[in-house]
């Protein structure tokens, strides 16, 4: 645990281990801010060098999450941080929380773990990533909906990425408009990027130079529309006989089916041979070589308010091509970093790739990176949201 000098105001920064993307960035972006920071976090980040800075004491409470444990091991290991977590938060003279993500067990999180926190006097700020991820993975339950709207009630603010999110708390949980901020996504500055080339990152996938590479990457579940980028194949394989893609990510949990689904789709139409399929958790450190190998970032999407893969894409200056779902257009500049095609269309999908490929975009594929890099920490650097996020906190403390 790192010790700082105290400042006016103290935060508390709860991660429940998740999205080392979006903590750790927030954090950057928040260390430049006259801020005590506590953040809360796992084995995993305490060796990140911005969880040093000289004003966030770092508390290691939720410990070892690796995947590789017994069921028995793992629920000994919740028990534990929750433990801690609670006698922490008894402590802490930290006045406000700022809740990232939720832990393991959301309802009790939702409900007991926020009564305790108000209980203690604390203001609560959550940042809903995803105002109903069951309701967009087709498995919303009573007790789910219930449950968040009661946590959208209790929390003192709000934060949103986007407009239509904003707007979907408005209407379907009847959350105040003065209760939410829309602070966006940053850039995804925490994947390392080394010096590895295009042609090294190709040959360690064994792909070659001349090949038109498309990049389906993160968990698969049926609300990402993976099953029309297949369907997309049909009729890129007959322009491109030189045509790739790279479906790279593990299978969310309960989606076993729908992969089932996909690889029928797959083995229907032929398409096997052009496929490459990396069906497994990426690393972080790993990451690099797909995005740098890729042509182009696929974001097929069926429904989702937005996604922090395009930040992640951003990153590499990879350009996307993204469906018109939620708010995923107005990251999108359409003829700079991308297009936008239809969603739950194969054929329109079809046609954006081609219209990428035809593109300057892809004709000066060096230079095209080098301004996505540039543009995205223009538009999205992590500075500009620890600013408006630390103005939210004054205005709470």
């Amino acid at each position: 645990m790192s010790q700082s000098n105290r400042t006016k105001l103290k935060i508390s920064l709860l991660t429940g281990g998740q999205d080392i993307h979006y903590a750790l960035g927030l954090l950057s972006g928040l260390t430049t801010q006259p801020l005590d920071i506590e953040f809360i976090g796992n084995d995993y980040w305490q060796d990140a060098c911005v969880v040093k800075s000289k004003n966030v004491t770092y508390y290691n409470l939720r410990g070892d999450q690796t995947v590789v444990a017994s069921l028995k091991e793992k629920i000994i290991r919740v028990l534990k941080y929750y433990f801690k977590l609670v006698n922490y938060a008894a402590k802490t003279d930290s006045r406000l929380f700022h809740i990232l993500w939720l832990n393991k067990f959301v309802f009790i999180d939702r409900t007991l773990l926020n009564l305790y926190y108000k209980a203690l006097g604390k203001k609560i700020i959550f940042t809903a990533h995803d105002i109903n991820y069951r309701k967009l993975a087709g498995s919303d339950t009573l007790m789910n909906s219930l449950s968040l709207k009661f946590m959208y009630r209790i929390v003192d603010h709000i934060i949103v990425h986007t407009e239509k999110m904003k707007m979907e708390l408005v209407e379907s949980y009847h959350v105040k408009e003065k209760k939410i901020s829309i602070i966006p996504f940053g850039i995804n500055e925490v994947m390392p990027i080394t010096d590895l080339t295009r042609e090294q990152a190709r040959k360690r996938l064994n792909l070659s130079n001349q090949d038109k590479i498309l990049l389906f990457f993160g968990n698969i579940a049926p609300y990402k529309g993976l099953e029309f980028l297949i369907l997309s194949l049909v009729n890129l394989r007959e322009r491109y006989k030189d045509l790739k893609l790279i479906i790279a990510g593990r299978i969310k949990v309960d989606c076993q089916e729908y992969w089932i689904d996909i690889k029928n789709i797959i083995k229907e139409h032929g398409l096997e041979d052009i496929i490459l399929q990396r069906i497994e958790y990426i690393p972080e450190v790993e990451a690099e070589v797909y995005f740098k190998a890729a042509d182009v970032l696929i974001l097929p999407y069926k429904n989702i308010f937005q996604s922090g893969l395009i930040y992640t894409s951003y990153r590499f200056g990879l350009s996307v091509v993204a469906a018109d779902t939620g708010s995923l257009k107005d990251d999108v500049i359409i003829g700079k970093t991308g297009f936008i095609c239809k969603s739950e269309d194969p054929e329109d999908l079809a046609n954006k790739v081609i219209q990428y490929f035809n593109s300057d975009l892809f004709k000066d594929l060096d230079g095209t990176r080098e301004k996505i890099i540039q543009q995205g920490k223009i538009n999205h650097s992590w500075e500009l949201t620890g600013e408006r996020t630390f103005d939210l906190y004054r205005t709470l403390l």
